[in-house]
């Protein structure tokens, strides 16, 4: 999938480093740098690609994605806005399925800058009364940068929905994530983690509340490691389907879990609180290393 979003036709070479192209039904912009290659869809602002230099792909797609208009990508990093899961309808809000606007870009030596915006309208006014400016930043290089700023005056919950790749669930551990957790999968009852890790034998649904900054999974199978670094956030959400729930999924694979575990920035436990020139955030910033 990694490849067959960057050899899409090019409809709009916007500079040098970036394009627009079309995946599906959906517009995507498209980053080919000398360090870097990613690309972020303008339904949703949805980053779907992020690849460093010499590195294999780090964001995880389903390869049975329907890429349609209006309906939510699986996998790459969702924006859940302004609610997270089944707080409203749709599930996860609908920040991740409204078309964006890319308002600003910037590219150097070293990285490429995008700059997105989501206004409110009448459509957003049915599904939730507020009025907001929501200001999705990413900035590519050797890392990944992501930053949501939400303006207006309000109360929110949000989550940027991680979809990492991995080479194996069964060899990943995750760090770094706290001592304290809800386990949806068990009807929401809080449990503890004396060490703060997690490993995937099974579904897993976890809203870590008390999070360290910086989360890391070990993939053994892959002999890399992923650090997600955490800003702004109240919570970390892990999640893997495990295999029942993968095969009863139509936008994924039977096996599909195998690859993929979510390790999400998140604001749930508590909301985001956005009020007058004091826009609300959640960020988050990834990096590879070698070895797990």
């Amino acid at each position: 999938m990694n490849e067959k979003i960057f050899s899409l036709p090019v409809i709009n070479q916007i500079t040098p480093y970036i394009s627009q192209r079309k995946i599906g039904d959906l517009p995507v912009v498209v980053i080919v740098h000398p360090k870097v290659r990613a690309a972020v869809t303008l339904q949703g602002a949805h980053l779907i690609a992020w690849q460093p230099n010499g590195e294999k792909p780090v964001i995880w797609l389903s390869e049975k994605t329907a890429w349609a208009t209006g309906k939510a990508i699986r996998g790459g990093v969702p924006i859940c806005w302004p609610w997270f899961g089944p707080a409203g309808e749709p599930a996860h809000g609908f920040a991740r399925t409204l078309p964006w606007t890319l308002s600003a870009h910037d590219e150097n030596d070293e990285s490429v800058m995008l700059t997105l915006v989501l206004e409110s309208n009448e459509q957003t006014k049915k599904l939730w009364p507020h009025d907001f400016t929501l200001f999705a930043r990413f900035r590519f290089s050797d890392r990944c940068e992501i930053e949501l700023e939400a303006h207006g005056d309000y109360e929110a919950t949000a989550a940027l929905h991680s979809y990492f790749s991995v080479e194996d669930i069964a060899g990943v551990e995750v760090s770094g994530l706290g001592t304290r957790y809800i386990d949806k999968v068990n009807n929401g009852v809080t449990g503890t983690s004396p060490s703060g890790k997690q490993t995937y034998p099974d579904r897993i649904d976890r809203i870590y509340t008390q999070p360290e900054d910086c989360s890391v999974v070990a993939d053994k199978a892959g002999n890399r490691s992923l650090e997600i670094y955490h800003h702004y956030q109240s919570d970390v959400v892990t999640w893997n389907p495990g295999p029942e729930l993968s095969c009863s999924m139509g936008d994924m694979a039977n096996e599909g879990y195998k690859t993929m575990v979510c390790v999400e920035t998140a604001h749930v436990s508590s909301p985001m609180k956005s009020a007058g020139e004091s826009p609300s955030r959640l960020a988050a910033t990834f990096r590879v290393r070698k070895g797990a």
